[in-house]
């Protein structure tokens, strides 16, 4: 099989990479781990997605002390199709630090312009158009009695005439534009490894049961910050890859309210409190019964609640933001399909997440939550403002229970090329014809939901490529 540019991975920078290319006139193969299952294949947040769309049912984990639980989609579309559909732009202070200590070229906000205005045409960027659930009011209402900042935030939705929203992921946008343009799809393929021989890219892959070989005059890879950096390492591409992976450690409370404030129809949150950027800040995170259920591990004395009490509970986060306290690896290790991840969250994060859990306990009683079950394991509930005193300074590393669902910057972007693993535009550095597109090249953590900066830079850069920036 042979092609002018593979594209791998079907995420938010793979697709719009595939389209942008396709668009132009390229000829594109789009290649993807996972399976083609589109919106309607399960329900959103249930246990059927998890163990159909999530690497590993949900369940890996960076090591460290303590051990940091994150997540990655493995179907079409990626991460899109799992996540929360929440958007942000990128912070313009983040955006002058990358430009300053890894030397990005034209990564100001009047660059990045035109492709947020892309993705957010593409995606539908809109406001929620009727009542916001009413776990989300809860921590609206919270942080109104403690003064603090609080948002509702926008989401890739699309609503019709009765204000039912479906999420934009990529299979309902990018990715059938792109295949529209003619780019071809071929999906349970996972790459083992590349190699440039006689001007091509030679690509191993497996489909199934088969082994294939796929040549390609360019490839793109947007994998994400763990996989991406994986395959280049099994590809013998070394310099800065998968050496400063940076994420949002972030740490749950479980609340259960007087009134009811779930329903299986909740869906999303949208408010978050941003009164503490970039150290940290809050939001509700999904609420799901199965959801409910896996939270309420840490404290089995109570997990009988969830059965009686599901509607009167939601869980709520506190993370880290841009300013991360801790770094990771990924190790492509051989024999092993899976890399070796670890991060190592410093005393300092464990300070500044024991803070945030304090404070997002205080804004979750002020709205009126009657009892608290943070996600450290044993610890005793918390049914009244005097009861935060017990809660710890510093997070116990081997107690408590870590997550995150925003992986960044395992191989960095930049001219600076004693940081950097690619050029200010993905093009692996000492490489012909290699590029990488995915939340990977982002320099650090962003502090908000990723996908908005994922999506801006994968076009900034697919236009590049084709001279067109």
């Amino acid at each position: 099989m042979r092609t002018q540019v593979a594209v791998i991975g079907s995420g938010a920078g793979g697709a719009v990479v595939a389209y942008t290319l396709a668009a132009a006139g390229l000829e594109v193969l789009l290649i993807e781990e996972g399976a083609n299952l589109n919106l309607d294949h399960c329900s959103p947040f249930s246990l059927a997605e998890m163990t159909s769309k999530y690497r590993h049912g949900g369940v890996s984990a960076a090591f460290g002390k303590p051990k940091i639980q994150y997540v990655e989609g493995r179907c079409l579309g990626g991460g899109t199709e799992i996540n929360s559909g929440l958007y942000h732009r990128t912070p313009p202070e983040l955006l002058a630090k990358w430009q300053a200590l890894y030397e990005v070229e034209a990564i100001a906000l009047p660059d990045l312009e035109p492709h947020f205005q892309f993705g957010e045409q593409a995606v539908s960027v809109s406001y929620l158009p009727g009542q916001p659930p009413a776990a989300s009011l809860k921590l609206k209402a919270g942080a109104e009695a403690m003064g603090w900042e609080c948002l509702e935030v926008p989401r890739w939705f699309k609503y019709d005439s009765h204000q039912v929203g479906r999420k934009q992921s990529m299979t309902e946008t990018l990715i059938p534009m792109a295949i529209a343009q003619g780019a071809v799809l071929l999906t349970d393929t996972w790459v083992q490894s590349l190699k440039y021989l006689d001007q091509l890219w030679q690509i191993q892959a497996r489909q199934r049961s088969q082994t294939l070989t796929i040549t390609a005059e360019t490839v793109f890879v947007c994998g994400g910050a763990i996989q991406t950096p994986a395959l280049l390492q099994r590809s013998g591409i070394t310099k800065n890859v998968g050496r400063s992976l940076q994420m949002h450690p972030t740490v749950k409370i479980t609340a259960r309210f007087q009134e009811e404030v779930n329903d299986q129809q909740m869906g999303v949150a949208v408010h978050q409190v941003k009164e503490f950027l970039p150290r940290f800040n809050f939001g509700c995170s999904i609420s799901s019964r199965a959801y409910l259920g896996l939270a309420m591990n840490d404290h089995p004395a109570y997990a009988w609640e969830v059965d009686q009490f599901w509607q009167r509970m939601a869980i709520y986060y506190a993370a880290i933001g841009s300013e991360a306290t801790g770094r990771g690896n990924v190790l492509s290790l051989p024999g092993f399909r899976d890399p070796l991840v670890k991060y190592q969250l410093d005393q300092s994060g464990l300070k500044v997440l024991a803070e945030a859990l304090t404070k997002l306990s205080e804004l979750l009683l002020a709205a009126g939550a009657v009892a608290l079950y943070p996600s450290i394991t044993g610890s005793d509930r918390l049914t009244k403002t005097s009861d935060l005193a017990n809660l710890p300074q510093i997070l116990p590393s081997h107690l408590t229970n870590l997550i995150t669902v925003h992986l960044f910057s395992s191989c960095p972007m930049g001219e600076n090329r004693r940081l950097c693993a690619t050029d200010s535009f993905g093009k692996v550095f000492d490489t012909k014809n290699l590029y990488i597109s995915d939340a990977s090249l982002l320099c650090t953590a962003l502090g908000v939901n990723p996908q908005g900066t994922i999506m801006a830079i994968a076009r900034r850069n697919a236009l590049k490529f084709l001279g067109k920036l």
